[in-house]
This record gives structure tokens, C-alpha cells and sequence, in this order.
């Protein structure tokens, strides 16, 4: 179509139906800003009287503001609707100010728009795109750098405060935190921590939750309770975790310890600490449970906190075992065997796929060699916490540390 071909105002001249136009469409479209037409509408227009398509620079700028839409935190949907809205006004418009001398020529502006309107909102889809993977890019980087320094627990607590609350984190609420550690290798670490994170947040029925990797592992800060609630959150986030986990079939089988609460932006890095104590411990003691929380393994971080001392009560208690026929292996595992049945020795002998009649044997031996009786309970709790104590150091496969002469 030639400018012959129908009569219009020139792209400049009569601007005033064309406000009218963007100001209707931008009400809408649920008030998006009407600058992001830029000059859209006058594209329109000369596509319809001449039918020339838009250059390059026309739709670099349709794609500008596509990115200054996504910026602005206008959904992609409003501001499709934006334009498409501003078409078809226009089009419903465009007879009373631009005159088409047959039906052919509207045909052919017709089709011109609709190209027009075709590669623009291509342009501005493209634009919208590019901005939110530039705003998830920052705020990943933004979300990591938050969580290492939530788990370092050295940073600045009112930067930390003013960092976290755009994550939702309530830094007044007592967190928790999770590690979760897999035995194979995590093939695909972002598959896992887009589908842990939506199980978490699905089960504790809160957005107050992050999700990382570190080290390794990965990492869930998770509140106690959702936010303005007074209720706890339900029980269970290393339940909840290991069950997504293995389901997804990633790098498992896993292995899950959970911190104890703590308030405060330093509570998170106390937490943190106990979860990766409590994993590390899990492992030496080489629990079979898929979740270890920290309160269960008090005991042996009251062993660990003086070495010396628990070096030389295994030393003392265990270490003659050493001189029975087969090494100490069997019977601490005759041990572990009986603490854990809670001293019934029938249950041992079943655990150990022993006769009564062995394991009675091997206790009394281990009675000859240490001078301890593990079934008297005045003597118990020596013995027991020597066997804690001697699984918490690797012994006998690692030789004992030197224990303090003083």
C-alpha cells in the first residue's frame, strides 16, 4: 500500500487520538504504565497507510520497554494485553481518521497491522524475557551470598536484617536448618533445590524458606512457625526433605540432620553448625537412620567436648579388648549389640544372629579383660560411654589420639 493509496495524518500530526487510544488501553490492561507503548501506536499507523513493516530501532524499543515493564514488576500478561489492547482501539479507530479508498486497500492495512503488532509483541516477549533472567541471575547471586553469610554468622546484623527481608525471612522468628547430604553424586543440583524447596514450602505452609548447596550439601533454612503465627510449623522438615529426596531418585540414597531453632539472624549460624556436627557424627557413628536431628546426639557432643578425657576412658575400658581373639571389633559390636536391645541379652543374641549362650560368653570376657562388667548397672554407664566414645574416635580402625599426660 502507497501513501496514495489512503489519506491519514502525518506520524506526528493528530497525536491527540492516539493519547486518547494508549490512555484507554492502558486502563485496560489494569493500569500498566501507558510510557511503555513508547510509540507504538504510530508504528500502527503508518504500517496501515503505508504498509511498511517496523525497522529495527522501532522494535529494539519495543523490546526496551518489554524490559522496563519487567522492572517495573509488570507481569508479562499485562503488558501483552498493553499492546494487543492498544491494537485493536486503534484499529476500531482508525476509519474515522484515515480514509481507505476500497475494501481491498483495508484488507491490505489490516494485514499490515496485524505483522506489525505480530513482531512487536515478539520484540517486547523478548525484552520481558531477557530482564527477569537478568533479575533472577542478580537475585540468586543476592540469595547466595545472604545465605553464606547467614551460615557464617560474621556479617553485620542489621545488613543481614535488611538483606534478608526481601526473601521474607522474619529474622525475629527462630530458624532451623537442614542439611541434606547425598551418597552418590547430584547429577542435576538445581532440579533438586527447585523440588526440595516447593516440598518445604508446601509442608511447612510458608514462603520463609531458603534453599541452597554448600559444600556439597544442601541447605534449608526453615522457620519454626509461618509467619504471624503463633502455632509451631508441623514436625517433621527431615522428614519432609528425605521423602522428596528419594522420590526424586537424585544422588541418594540421602542422609538428612537437622539443627535445633534458634532466633536471630546468629541463630541461623548456630544452627547451621549443629546440623553439620550432627551429619559428621552420623557418619563416624555410622547410624543407619536417614534423619538425625542435633538433640539426639547430645550425649556425643558431651563425649567429644574434652577428647582428652574420653581418649583416655577409652584407653582404659576398651583398649584391653584389644587382646581377645579376633581384636576388639566383635566384641564392641557385642556391646553396641546389648546397649542397644537395652541390656537384654536374649535380644542381643538375636540381633547378632549369636546363641544366648555366645553372647553370655563374650560378655563375660570382656568382664576378664577390662575389669568392667557391662551387665552391672553400677558399671554400665562406664563401659557404654567407653563404647560411645571409642566409635566417636574410629577405634579401633584408627589408632587412639595420645591422651593428655596431665
Amino acid at each position: 500500500m502507497t501513501q496514495a493509496a489512503a489519506r491519514a495524518p502525518g506520524r506526528r500530526a493528530g497525536d491527540a487520538w492516539l493519547h486518547r487510544v494508549a490512555a484507554e488501553a492502558s486502563r485496560g490492561a489494569g493500569g500498566v504504565p501507558v510510557e511503555l507503548l513508547g510509540e507504538f501506536l504510530s508504528v500502527l499507523v503508518e504500517a496501515a497507510t503505508t504498509g511498511r513493516r517496523p525497522d529495527r530501532g522501532e522494535l529494539d524499543a519495543v523490546g526496551l520497554n518489554g524490559r522496563r515493564a519487567a522492572e517495573l514488576g509488570v507481569s508479562a500478561g499485562n503488558a501483552v494485553q498493553l499492546y494487543l489492547s492498544a491494537a485493536w482501539r486503534l484499529w476500531r479507530e482508525l476509519p474515522t481518521v484515515v480514509t481507505f479508498p476500497d475494501s481491498a486497500a483495508t484488507a491490505t492495512a489490516a494485514e499490515a497491522v496485524m505483522r506489525a503488532v505480530d513482531r512487536a509483541v515478539a520484540s517486547l516477549a523478548e525484552g520481558y524475557t531477557a530482564a527477569r533472567r537478568d533479575m533472577m541471575r542478580s537475585e540468586e547471586t543476592l540469595r547466595r551470598e545472604l545465605i553464606e553469610d547467614l551460615l557464617r554468622g560474621d556479617g553485620d546484623i542489621g545488613a543481614l536484617v535488611e538483606r534478608a527481608e526481601p526473601f521474607g525471612l522474619d529474622m525475629a522468628q527462630p530458624h532451623r536448618v537442614a542439611l541434606a547430604a547425598p551418597t552418590g553424586r547430584l547429577a542435576d543440583a538445581e532440579a533438586a533445590l527447585s523440588g526440595l524447596e516447593r516440598a518445604v514450602v508446601h509442608g511447612i505452609g510458608d514462603r520463609d524458606v531458603l534453599v541452597a548447596t554448600k559444600d556439597g550439601s544442601i541447605v534449608v533454612v526453615a522457620p519454626v512457625s509461618p509467619a504471624g503465627s503463633t502455632a509451631p510449623a508441623p514436625a517433621g522438615l527431615g522428614e519432609l526433605m528425605h521423602a522428596d529426596l528419594c522420590r526424586a531418585r537424585r544422588g541418594g540414597p540421602w542422609r538428612i540432620a537437622v539443627g535445633r531453632p534458634y532466633p536471630g539472624a546468629y541463630g541461623i549460624a548456630r544452627s547451621y553448625e549443629e546440623a553439620r556436627e550432627t551429619l559428621g557424627m552420623a557418619t563416624r557413628l555410622r547410624l543407619d537412620m536417614p534423619v538425625v536431628r542435633a538433640e539426639d546426639l547430645l550425649i556425643y557432643r558431651v563425649l567429644l567436648r574434652d577428647q582428652p578425657a574420653i581418649t583416655d576412658l577409652v584407653h582404659a575400658v576398651a583398649g584391653p579388648l584389644a587382646k581377645a581373639r579376633g581384636g576388639a571389633v566383635p566384641l564392641l559390636a557385642t556391646l553396641d549389640a546389648y546397649f542397644a536391645s537395652g541390656c537384654v541379652i536374649t535380644e542381643t543374641a538375636r540381633r547378632l544372629r549369636l546363641s544366648v549362650r555366645a553372647v553370655s560368653y563374650r560378655l563375660s570376657r570382656i568382664t576378664e579383660l577390662t575389669g568392667y562388667d557391662p551387665t552391672d548397672p553400677a558399671q554400665r554407664f562406664t563401659v557404654h560411654a567407653a563404647v560411645l566414645g571409642a566409635r566417636l574416635l574410629g577405634w579401633p580402625q584408627r589408632d587412639l589420639p595420645g591422651s593428655d599426660p596431665g
